[in-house]
């Protein structure tokens, strides 16, 4: 693991949470994404070397809604960078961790993502992220 990547915060509204972390951290956000497979929408915000993700649910079904409907807003996962994903994760396994993805999926922000159930990581969701190679782009 590298970094922190970054840390994933739910939200009921983007645009209010948009609003409210540009007057916080002083800048806009400098990406907005949807990723349809998990039923959400995003918005990043980099601070410094790391970055804030937003994350709002387009159906009270999907993860986000989920998570909203249980635990309210606030803090929902942190995300690592790491070197290979794939190797990681394998790794991770071999250590007892539970892994929600036994496979990398894309992500939001050119990422490869997966993640860590929390049952096995101290009730913290934890999110893996490597780079999306060059030649991969866009699923």
């Amino acid at each position: 693991m590298k970094k922190i990547e970054h840390l994933g915060i739910a939200v009921k509204d983007i645009e209010q949470a948009n609003k409210l972390y540009e007057k916080l951290l002083g800048v806009p956000p400098y990406k907005q994404e949807a990723v349809e497979s998990e039923a959400v929408l995003t918005s990043f915000f980099k601070v410094g070397d790391s970055k804030i993700e937003l994350l709002a649910s387009t159906n009270e079904d999907g993860p986000i809604g989920k998570f909203i409907a249980k635990k309210g807003e606030g803090i929902h996962h942190i995300a690592f960078d790491v070197e290979n994903i794939e190797i990681e994760l394998d790794r991770l396994e071999k250590e007892g961790f539970q892994l929600i993805n036994k496979t990398p999926k894309s992500g939001a922000d050119n990422k490869l993502v997966a993640f860590l159930h929390p049952k096995s990581t101290n009730g913290v969701l934890i999110e893996l992220c490597q780079e999306k190679p060059v030649n991969q782009g866009e699923n």
